[in-house]
């Protein structure tokens, strides 16, 4: 609720009447003229809605990355929400029980668009590994149909992560990276100004693997303290980009959140680099 205050002018018989202003005369843009004040004469009280909320989907939030987007959406206070296949979390953490969960595939039906109702901006984590056409579907396809379903919602910010490229390594994933590679051509294409891709080599930090937990950190961490002062050495040829630093989960959550709720966070590309860069800055 707000006051909405109505002003009306005084007329120069009203003026008049009361004598004239005594501290002095009213400014006004035109010479030898007497500006008129203004009197508040009723309040009238209006219904005015508050500002719009954000809320957050995370597509695959229930997965290794999607999950820590999701714990660092939570401690920003953000409304969250979470589409994958199995439409919930088997991770059984109690932060689960504030996300929304949707089931859908994006491959397969249009149902899934409904977890879009309200979303303000979109982070995808989905991807996976296979056959080359599997990766392509899921990798490119699937973000793809995201991407313009977003679009046509009106979704203001789209956050997708990628991935870092390894040179020739990326022929023995050829299905994966083109996946990739469609999908970040088709967010820049819909989100020109709201479109931002993550592109994180290897990602460590503690994985949940049914009722076992693999603490990838203890060979990521040591590997991203040493080559993260080796940039130099990622311009090699052919070799270079083996040399990419890995880059924390936790690291990536912060930094995809950030992009998709900061509307003054640059639009496109960000490398391993800048992932780190923009992390060391949230930290401070």
């Amino acid at each position: 609720m707000a006051k909405r205050l109505i002003y009306s002018r005084l007329s120069l018989s009203r003026l008049s009447a009361m004598g004239g202003p005594k501290n002095g005369r009213f400014l006004s843009t035109e010479s030898k003229k007497i500006d008129e004040p203004f009197k508040v004469e009723e309040a009238e009280t209006v219904n005015v809605p508050p500002p719009p909320s954000e809320k957050l989907l995370v597509l695959g939030g229930n997965g290794f990355v999607g999950s820590h987007i999701c714990r660092e959406a939570l401690n920003r206070g953000l409304a969250l929400a979470s589409l994958s296949r199995s439409g919930g979390s088997s991770l059984h953490d109690s932060w689960a029980k504030n996300v929304t969960w949707h089931k859908g595939n994006l491959l397969s039906s249009d149902s899934w668009k409904e977890a879009l109702d309200g979303v303000t901006s979109v982070i995808s984590c989905i991807g996976g590994f296979g056959s080359n056409s599997y990766m392509y579907k899921i990798n490119g396809t699937a973000n793809i149909n995201a991407i313009r379903a977003a679009a046509d919602k009106g979704v203001k910010r789209f956050v997708y992560i990628s991935a870092a490229d390894f040179g020739f390594a990326n022929y023995l994933l050829k299905g994966y990276y083109e996946g990739k590679r469609a999908a970040e051509t088709e967010l820049l294409t819909k989100f020109p100004y709201g479109g931002v891709i993550l592109r994180p080599g290897f990602i460590h930090g503690t994985r949940t693997v049914g009722s076992m937990k693999l603490p990838l950190g203890i060979i990521g961490s040591p590997l991203e303290m040493v080559l993260q002062h080796a940039k130099p050495l990622n311009q090699l040829p052919l070799v270079g980009p083996l040399f990419t630093p890995p880059v924390n989960v936790t690291a990536v959550a912060k930094v995809a959140v950030r992009a998709a709720t900061d509307p003054v966070f640059p639009p496109g590309i960000v490398d391993v680099y800048g992932i780190q860069r923009f992390s060391q800055q949230m930290s401070r």
